[in-house]
């Protein structure tokens, strides 16, 4: 399976990553071979990377690692391929515009019998993967809400709730999505070291702190805050597929929904 892992903060934060180094932690390096994305937040709009090769071998991660992004949200997926073939357009985080803010969505897991494209007539994958499909699902679920108004998050939560709880019923249901006000974090089940597909599909761990110079590191990623005000609090909420460090990292429950916004948790399902 593919890994997963994002940021959320609420003082801009540069975010590097070796993610080789951050697959490997998972257990599951000669897997994670298919591609690598990165999706960093700036208000609304997010700039996207991506590549169908390994990160390993990249000349571009290396120049993100020299040329850091500061930001409140970060969202990455290492694709280990099950439905599509390995190419760009079936590499993630994918992307759409929707109420004038750009919507980041990836996906850890396995989607089976998932065909809705005759249902499909305001959002289109350009692609072949079950991802890019349940992403262009979900935005059809959610354009209603944001044809007139900004829809609450009370009625964002509810949409994204229902249509992550009908993927759990196909398949291993693992999500990262924000629609560029919020982070939402889902999580189903994913393939344990033990081979067993089961909960926990995901962690989260939240750190409180003083904003310092002190580079933050896990297992392949860097994470420094770019605000040099020590007496400012800094809040951070991540979320990774695998815990990535010592500390108390918490198990999502099966089917769990957790919405963030600058490090906070905003809206959590039980």
């Amino acid at each position: 399976m593919c890994e997963l892992f994002a940021v959320s903060s609420k003082v801009p934060t540069n975010v590097s990553f070796s993610l080789d180094e951050f697959s490997s932690h998972g257990g599951k390096t000669a897997h994670h071979r298919d591609g690598w994305g990165l999706a960093f937040y700036d208000d609304h709009y997010a700039q996207i990377f991506r590549e169908a090769k390994p990160a390993a071998s990249s000349e571009w991660m290396d120049f993100l690692r020299n040329h850091q992004h500061e930001s409140n949200c970060v969202i990455s997926h290492i694709r280990y391929a099950t439905q599509g073939k390995v190419a760009l357009k079936n590499t993630q985080p994918y992307s759409r515009e929707l109420g004038g803010q750009r919507h980041v969505f990836c996906h850890n897991g396995n989607l089976n019998d998932f065909n809705v494209k005759t249902h499909l007539t305001d959002y289109k994958p350009i692609g072949d993967s079950d991802s890019e499909l349940a992403f262009c699902y979900l935005l059809s679920k959610l354009k209603k809400l944001w044809q007139v108004n900004k829809p609450t998050l009370s009625e964002r939560s509810k949409v994204v709730k229902s249509v992550f709880d009908y993927f759990a019923t196909l398949g291993p249901a693992n999500f990262l999505y924000s629609d560029g006000d919020y982070l939402y974090a889902y999580a189903n089940k994913r393939t344990q070291k033990n081979g067993d597909i089961k909960p926990p599909g995901m962690f989260y761990l939240l750190r409180e702190c003083r904003c310092k110079q002190d580079r933050s590191q896990l297992a392949g990623v860097t994470i420094k805050e770019v605000k040099k005000d020590i007496t400012v609090k800094q809040k951070l909420m991540l979320f990774s597929s695998v815990p990535l460090s010592q500390e108390n990292w918490q198990p999502f429950t099966a089917n769990q929904l957790i919405v963030t916004k600058q490090g906070s948790i905003v809206h959590r399902s039980t």
